[in-house]
């Protein structure tokens, strides 16, 4: 019971994530999915199944990248929500520093993850998820 709230909590931070571009997504979600591994089948089988999210954990967790398509929105979007808070909502330099170097930071991860091709992609969308 402990590792599937630990493993929810994880998933819930992660989910604010998805639209707070400053909290990491990726990594609480292969958080969750190692709590949820470790302790529900029925959990991690909904994790990874899930259609918001799941194709894309599973496609990470296995090794078989992040298609190009998701990288480029994931960084276009990381990077307007960044400058658009460091600069219109933030006052402090150091902060508007820190807020971009959280961006970079990221912006490395993301280019540095393997990335799949269309034709990759399309097969994968086709197949059921397991």
């Amino acid at each position: 019971m402990l590792l599937i709230g630990t493993g929810s909590v994880f998933l819930g931070v992660g989910m604010v994530g998805v639209i707070v571009p400053v909290l990491p997504t990726t990594p609480l979600l292969i958080l969750a999915a190692i709590c949820y591994g470790r302790s529900s089948r029925r959990c991690y089988r909904w994790l990874l199944t899930n259609p918001l999210f799941g194709r894309y954990l599973d496609d990470y967790l296995h090794g078989r990248g992040v298609p190009w398509k998701v990288k480029a929105v994931t960084l276009v979007f990381l990077w307007a929500v960044i400058a658009l808070s460091a600069v219109v909502f933030v006052e402090m330099l150091w902060l508007r520093i820190l807020l971009f170097v959280i961006a970079a930071s990221v912006t490395w991860h993301v280019a540095t993850l393997k990335g799949q091709r269309s034709s990759e992609c399309e097969r994968r969308e086709h197949e059921p998820a397991q």
